[in-house]
């Protein structure tokens, strides 16, 4: 076979690849575009700020590649350690109750993967976010990194002890599920901040969502969701 025939054959391959890529690439974004219609809007999210973020951030760069297909699922997926990541409504609910208007600083607990990390840093201004495990905190740090997101800081430690250094929040969203609402997060709130917080048993938690005003802490439960258990001093311990 000549150097052409060789060349031919290795720039065929090339292209073929380089097609599957861009046929993958247009199929994902499709299945976003349909995930921001049929289970956000259909659905009645209605801030318009958590949709264009969702739609913009592509949620298979925060899955393990092994469900890479499977991104816009309309549910949670693995994630490893034994942790997930939220289903997307649940990741819209709980980022609309905070009302963010785009000047705010943000505490999350529970990094997981990072996907509910980069919705957030797409709104507000700045997010601080905490971690437990230490491979998923390592991993998300990277990821968030790689997508050009610079107003997150990241810690690894125990969540329910929150981020007093960088208090007041304007808003704290707790993605996994506790018994109660942590005293030093609902302490590190600001006048008018929200607390978005699962409450429940290890099976089955209420979204709770806490407004501070002044001293005082108004709670409105909305709907039964089910999360990964909230461990730390002031929550679940671990089994």
């Amino acid at each position: 076979m000549t150097h052409l025939g060789v060349w031919n054959i290795i720039y065929s391959e090339g292209t073929k690849k380089m097609n599957a890529i861009s046929n993958e690439v247009e199929k994902l974004e499709r299945q976003r575009a349909d995930m921001v219609q049929y289970q956000l809007r259909d659905r009645g999210i209605r801030d318009e700020r958590v949709l264009e973020a969702m739609g913009r951030i592509r949620r298979e760069e925060f899955t393990p590649p092994s469900t890479r297909r499977l991104a816009y699922y309309d549910g949670a997926l693995p994630i490893g350690e034994g942790q997930t990541i939220s289903q997307p409504y649940m990741v819209a609910s709980m980022t609309s109750e905070l009302h963010l208007a785009g000047d705010e600083k943000v505490l999350e607990i529970g990094t997981g993967s990072g996907y509910q990390t980069a919705v957030l840093a797409s709104i507000a201004k700045s997010v601080y976010t905490i971690e437990r495990i230490r491979e998923l905190h390592s991993k998300a740090v990277l990821t968030l990194i790689d997508l050009g997101f610079r107003n997150v800081s990241a810690r690894l430690g125990d969540g329910t002890q929150g981020w007093e250094e960088a208090m007041p929040f304007d808003g704290i969203i707790v993605t996994a599920g506790a018994p109660r609402a942590p005293e030093k997060l609902m302490n590190q709130l600001a006048d008018g901040g929200r607390l978005v917080i699962p409450i429940g048993d290890r099976r089955s938690q209420s979204l709770t969502i806490f407004t501070r005003k002044g001293k005082t802490f108004e709670c409105r439960e909305t709907f039964l969701c089910t999360f990964v258990p909230l461990i730390g001093d002031d929550a679940w311990e671990s089994n």
